[in-house]
């Protein structure tokens, strides 16, 4: 049975531990898709870390933009993170909100539409105040846009706040 779970909250509030410990709590084998791109080697090292912290148990695949090229009918698996998600595709198609929000919702809408368990992880971006830097300001709105759709789409959405998990959205089965 599909299913989407949406954790989301701010910088450092535990969103991507509280996804692991889930994931784990439903499978002895999940999947960790990492969508960051590599863009110095301070940022390559804290990849290999949280690599090495998750353990032999996970398989872990990266993927850029189109995660949709990935079979994982039957498993259950992190998506960490959606904000790296967005700006590869709103830098791909020059800060264009529009053309990166309809890129994002179909690969979503492709991705999703397989039977799996899918914890995505995002930041609330918008919640720190308004930037004066217009792309700033931009890239916030796709991030808040795109977090509503997988929102409305998702069966659960848990707020994390300083790591305490808080649900605002839950579909019984």
């Amino acid at each position: 049975m599909k299913r989407v779970i949406l954790i989301t909250g701010g910088s450092r509030s535990g969103k991507s531990s509280y996804a692991e410990q889930l994931a784990l709590s439903l499978s002895d084998a999940p999947v960790y898709l990492a969508t960051a791109r590599i863009w110095d080697e301070e940022f390559r090292e804290r990849v290999r870390r949280h690599q090495e912290r998750r353990g032999p148990q996970w398989t872990n695949l990266e993927e850029e933009k189109y995660l949709s090229r990935h079979d994982l009918a039957g498993r259950v698996v992190v998506i960490d993170c959606m904000t790296l998600w967005a700006t590869n595709f709103f830098f791909d198609l020059d800060s264009d909100v529009d053309a990166a929000l309809a890129a994002l919702k179909a690969e979503f809408d492709r991705f999703t539409n397989q039977d799996a368990t899918f914890l995505f992880v995002t930041n609330e971006i918008g919640m720190g105040g308004v930037s004066d830097n217009a792309v700033q300001r931009h890239f916030t709105d796709l991030q808040g846009w795109m977090n509503q759709y997988v929102a409305s789409h998702a069966d659960e959405v848990i707020l994390m706040v300083s790591g305490i998990p808080v649900k605002i959205k839950e579909t019984v089965f």
